[in-house]
């Protein structure tokens, strides 16, 4: 880093505090306006025309006006009038406020004409020297003003305010002229992000690729000596809640640069170029900070294609965004010394512009932990805990099989308020095992009502799930079959371990078919008819059946062809085959689904005891576990380690340091142009 870089020091700009100067004054000319208006009208008591009459043949009237335009006649006392008890005590106690030098009565009269020949007439009743005669004047009314002034500066007032409001906080006093600055956060030594690497686990191979561009930043003569440049650009690629903001929140804790950071959202406005001023903005201030790191979140929001959906001749603000963000991360005027961060969980629907060497120069994929990565992740989220002495991360993070980081957190932070809940001083492994059957299936209902007939056929069904995959070879081991109602809509369920693997044969895919239409198949097996509680299953069983014939390529009278496109965004208004094709598709599915059902109902057949055994303990107990299914119905006759077991025995290496090629082409390929294969992900949910 340059000298003057290090000499300069960010100096956070205190909160604009609110503009009390003007409010005082408004405040203030209400007051008056308040007053005036209380000083000439609430001093005064009403009085009759009988009344008004009385006092000025009395001799103690001092003072009548006639208010011409009002119709109304005030009338002010004598001094020595006011002395007079019967004045005294009725201003003091009737007036809202008491003005000694008047007007102290008010007189309505009907018009100014009648009034001046009623009192003609009552002069004419007095003797001369007590006639003080009346004048007459005219009253500027609240009604006559706003009409003539006061709705124009009220209806400025208006629009001055909702611009102030429209505006928001984008610039210095939220004025409507700063609507174009960059709303990104800065983050350096002067207000430091507490976040490091050592918060971040199960992220080695991503945390390696960005400590790199960190160490660029530190020490840039280590790599520029040999040759190299600083990386431009990284892009974070992975499902919702593998650490991808996280990672970057740690990058800002190590960097001993300036960093930025805002949300793709924050360039989107509702006027017209705005977008595209902001991206501006950010790069002008990251350019006078450099060297330094600016990272968008969510960077889809303003870099999605450009061309699709557009009407012919309309102007996508989007795109114009897009376009500036293009520019200034490479084009005739980029400097050094800026790199962009930036992260998405859609990658697909990304300008191809956007993605290419230049501007992102690396794109670092974060997938969902192994069982390695989950032991490290629930190791963090464990510190702040108070645990038992029989809470084992390794165990833990073998029955968390798909989880993402940030579900591991949730399991964690559930198990420690169950603990709460029981009064418990430390959390112990039964509070995880209720937050993983929290998080999995749901919140569990005690109070939910089921006949005995319902409980029945879901003993049954859960229990033909159980035996289907205890006796099948290339099925997910059991870990729990439950029958208490939690969720929605789920009556139970079958809880399995799937094993850490990437590529999937015919035989394995069958077996997970047959062994989720156990459910079904033993229901017809007891009661000869079928119910709607395998809902759940039959939908994943035709996904599955469809991509098997359809996208794997393992149908025999199809063949070879896949028909899955990566590239598409999931609106196909065609398909990429004829209606020949569409007909023997559907007809193979069919075909599959029959073999695995019949398949299933002969298993279930054939270890019908078995399924009674199950089904009725479960009836007792209600939640059986895999010790439970080896003492009642045997241990399972496949001797096949599980991950687990693997895993904390160190038979086997469960991270491997390069991938298996799928083929010679791909071996040969670059990285950015090898397809990428969709392959069935481990399913932690349950089977209802």
């Amino acid at each position: 880093m340059s000298d003057t870089n290090k000499s300069k020091k960010f100096v956070p700009k205190p909160p604009q505090k609110p503009n009390f100067q003007l409010w005082l004054i408004v405040t203030a000319v209400l007051v008056l306006i308040g007053l005036t208006w209380i000083n000439q009208r609430g001093a005064m008591v009403d009085i009759t025309k009988k009344r008004f009459e009385d006092m000025y043949e009395a001799g103690d009237v001092a003072k009548v006006v006639l208010v011409k335009n009002m119709d109304r006649v005030d009338v002010t006392l004598k001094p020595s009038a006011l002395s007079k008890d019967k004045y005294k005590n009725e201003l003091e106690s009737n007036a809202t406020f008491f003005n000694p030098n008047g007007p102290h009565y008010s007189l309505q009269v009907a018009s100014g004409d009648k009034f001046a020949e009623d009192f003609d007439a009552l002069e004419q009743k007095v003797s001369p020297e007590n006639r003080i005669g009346y004048s007459v004047t005219s009253e500027e009314n609240w009604s006559s003003w706003f009409g003539s002034f006061g709705f124009l500066i009220l209806l400025f007032v208006f629009f001055w305010f909702m611009m102030r409001r429209m505006a928001g906080p984008s610039g210095p006093g939220g004025q409507i002229f700063n609507v174009g600055k960059s709303k990104a956060q800065l983050f350096d030594a002067e207000n430091k992000v507490k976040i490091t690497f050592d918060n971040v686990a199960g992220l080695d191979e991503a945390k390696e690729e960005i400590q790199e561009i960190v160490e660029f930043l530190k020490n840039p003569s280590k790599f520029t000596k040999l040759g190299g440049k600083i990386p431009k650009g990284a892009l974070l690629v992975g499902p919702p809640g593998t650490g991808k903001t996280l990672l970057a929140k740690a990058v800002a804790g190590e960097a001993g640069v300036p960093f930025f950071t805002l949300s793709g959202s924050d360039f989107v406005e509702m006027f017209v170029g705005v977008g595209a001023a902001r991206v501006r903005d950010l790069f002008k201030q990251a350019k006078e900070k450099a060297p330094c790191i600016i990272f968008i979140d969510e960077i889809d929001a303003i870099g999605r294609s450009r061309g699709k959906g557009q009407m012919p001749g309309s102007n996508d603000e989007r795109e114009n965004t897009l376009n500036s963000l293009l520019v200034e991360m490479d084009g005739f005027g980029t400097d050094t010394g800026v790199i962009v961060l930036a992260a998405t969980n859609r990658p697909d629907v990304l300008d191809s512009a956007l993605l290419r060497p230049g501007r992102f120069d690396r794109q670092i994929s974060i997938d969902k932990p192994d069982i390695v990565g989950r032991e490290a992740i629930f190791k963090v989220h464990l510190k702040p805990i108070k645990i038992s002495n029989d809470v084992d991360a390794k165990k833990l993070a073998a029955q968390t099989p798909g989880f993402a980081g940030a579900e591991i957190a949730n399991v964690c932070n559930e198990a420690a308020l169950i603990a709460a809940r029981r009064n418990k001083t430390a959390v112990d492994m039964q509070d995880f095992q209720d937050a993983v059957d929290r998080v999995i299936g749901g919140l569990e209902k005690k109070n939910k009502i089921i006949s005995p007939e319902e409980k029945k056929i879901v003993a049954y069904h859960e229990a033909g799930h159980a035996v289907a995959g205890w006796f099948l070879e290339h099925a997910d081991p059991l870990v729990k079959v439950s029958i208490v109602p939690r969720g929605v809509a789920a009556l139970g369920y079958a809880q399995y371990l799937p094993k850490e693997q990437f590529l999937y044969q015919t035989e394995q895919l069958i077996d997970e078919m047959c062994m989720t239409l156990g459910g079904r198949a033993a229901e017809e097996i007891i009661f000869g008819k079928i119910s709607t509680g395998a809902l759940s299953d039959l939908e994943r069983i035709t996904k599955l059946a469809y991509s098997i014939v359809s996208v794997y390529g393992m149908n025999e009278k199809l063949g070879n062809v896949s028909f899955y496109d990566s590239k598409s965004d999931g609106y196909k208004m065609t398909k990429p085959y004829s209606e020949a094709t569409a007909e023997l598709i559907d007809q193979e599915v069919h075909k599959l689904i029959d073999f695995a059902y019949q398949r299933t109902l002969d298993l279930l057949r054939e270890r019908n005891e078995e399924l009674e055994t199950l089904a009725q303990e479960l009836l007792q107990k209600e939640i059986l576990f895999q010790s439970d299914l080896e003492k009642l119905i045997g241990k399972r006759p496949f001797a096949k380690e599980t991950t687990y077991q693997a895993f904390t025995n160190k038979k086997e290496e469960l991270k491997e340091d390069a991938p298996a090629p799928d083929s010679i082409e791909s071996r040969n390929k670059p990285e950015s142009e090898v397809e990428p294969v969709p392959t069935p992900e481990p399913d932690p949910k349950p089977e209802n």
